[in-house]
Formats: structure tokens, C-alpha cells, sequence
């Protein structure tokens, strides 16, 4: 039975977790999912950059101040997803038109954290976590798949997204250094109850990593352009990084994509 709920858990700070995030719920968008993308990651707050507009109310505030607001609330389409404009009605009108991408069979939402720093202290404690991990669940009555963007695993919000989902998977630089920081995520993962059913390995923008290794359960996901109006590339792609986060995305979620991808061209075979 396919997976619906999916936590990324970062092994390092700066691994492209949320990017990893955003592209994979674009992919599953891509073969007719309607898929959303959960904020775990307070601190950073990274989740809000790929939304347009005004973010008011954001999650934490459904975890502390407005505890009985629906999800949808706090949803916002995802600019460059494709049609969540029409969908939805929450996208900035100054990002219309084009900004949205192809038009995708399914849909992106994100629900993301931007709050100051008081709003984000109360939405770490136990009880704010037990609340994250029902409107986890929320979520999944809503969408067919949702994707937890997660910091490595040392607060309560990570706890709860690496324990209350149905898969869980490291994200890691395509190092050696990411490989060893992998390897201490999956021990405090296990301290907590929970495990890693698979990894992905990033390498950075304009080059391999430096860790060759592959291994069971690991993927590779190629570089690509860091910045974020550049994503989600997987939303209309269909270059080396598209085919590898489709890959990605049926390792993490343990199901089969049916996205059809032309053959690569000779010079796409030499370099890849």
C-alpha cells in the first residue's frame, strides 16, 4: 500500500531538505496527486520562501494561538506548481500568470512557518508537537501524499514528524561528511522510536560529491540551481535532476510513479 504521509529529515543543517521537498511534492503533482507540504523546521522557516504573498495565519499559529482553525488555513500554493492560483485562490496576484508554471495534473500546497521568535518558542514545546502531529494527520485526509519538511532530529516538532508519519528519509550532502551525519541521524531517530526507510543523497550545484558510495536504500539526486524561484524544477523537467527526483519519490514514498520521461539525448547520456 502506497505511503501517504513522508517526513525529509535533514542530517545537516544545509542539506537541501526543503528544495528535496518542494521538487518531490511537484513530481507527485506531476502524476496527478494533490500533495501537501507540511513545515517542520521552525528555525529556519525555509518552507516560506517558495510561497507568494502575505503568510498570516502560518502553522504555528494552528499549533498556539488558533488551535480550532482548519489546516486550510494556513495553506498556501506552492509559485511555479502550476495551477494552484486557480485552485486554491491564496496566490499574491502581483505572481500570477507565468510564475505559476506548467499546469500539472495534481497540486502543491505548502503549509509553512513564518513566525517571530515568541510564536516559535511556544510551537516547539510537547504539547505543540502533539498538535503538529494531528494536523499531520489532518492533511492526510485531505491530499493524496504529504511531504514533512523536518530539521535533524533534536526538537519536538522533528520528533513528531519522524515518528508520526508512515515513511521516513534522510536527506544528506553527497559526502562523506553527509554519510557520517546520516549515520547519527538514524541512531537519534532510533533513540526516539522511530527509523529511516531510505536516503537521498545531494550533491552541490555544479558538481558530484565527494562521497561515491551508494548503497541500499540511498539515491542520488544531482545538483541543481539553488535558488528558489528556479524551483520546482520537477514540476516540468525532464533533464537528469527531474528523472532523479522521480526516482526519489517512489524510494522514499514505495510507489511507482507513472510519469513517462523521453529518452535522453546522446550528449545527456555522455554526461550523466
Amino acid at each position: 500500500m502506497q505511503a501517504t504521509t513522508l517526513a525529509l529529515i535533514g542530517a545537516t543543517g544545509g542539506a537541501g531538505t526543503t528544495r528535496t521537498a518542494v521538487e518531490l511534492a511537484a513530481m507527485g503533482a506531476r502524476d496527478g496527486d494533490d500533495v501537501a507540504v507540511v513545515d517542520a523546521a521552525f528555525t529556519t522557516q525555509g518552507l516560506s520562501e517558495y510561497v507568494a504573498g502575505r503568510i498570516d495565519p502560518d502553522l504555528t499559529a494552528l499549533l498556539t494561538d488558533d488551535p480550532d482553525a482548519a489546516l486550510s488555513a494556513a495553506t498556501y500554493p506552492v509559485v511555479g506548481s502550476g495551477g494552484n492560483a486557480g485552485r486554491s485562490g491564496r496566490a499574491d496576484a502581483a505572481a500570477g500568470g507565468d510564475a505559476y508554471g506548467p499546469d500539472l495534473p495534481g497540486r502543491v500546497d505548502a503549509v509553512p512557518a513564518r513566525a517571530p521568535f515568541e510564536r516559535v518558542a511556544r510551537a516547539k514545546t510537547a504539547e505543540a508537537a502533539r498538535k503538529l502531529e494531528r494536523r499531520i494527520d489532518e492533511a492526510a485526509t485531505t491530499y493524496d501524499a504529504v511531504v514533512v519538511d523536518a530539521a535533524p532530529v533534536g526538537s519536538n516538532e522533528a520528533v513528531a514528524a519522524a515518528t508520526t508519519v508512515d515513511r521516513a528519509v534522510a536527506v544528506r550532502p553527497a559526502t562523506a561528511h553527509g554519510r557520517d551525519a546520516a549515520q547519527r541521524l538514524r541512531g537519534r531517530i532510533a533513540d526516539v522510536g522511530g527509523s529511516l526507510d531510505a536516503t537521498l543523497a545531494v550533491e552541490r550545484p555544479g558538481g558530484g560529491g565527494g562521497d561515491e558510495s551508494g548503497g541500499d536504500g540511498v539515491v542520488r539526486v544531482p545538483g541543481t540551481d539553488p535558488e528558489v524561484a528556479a524551483a520546482p524544477t520537477a514540476a516540468g523537467e525532464d533533464d537528469a535532476y527531474a528523472r532523479a527526483i522521480a526516482t526519489a519519490y517512489e524510494t522514499a514514498f514505495d510507489a511507482a510513479l507513472d510519469v513517462e520521461f523521453p529518452e535522453p539525448g546522446l550528449v545527456e547520456r555522455i554526461t550523466s
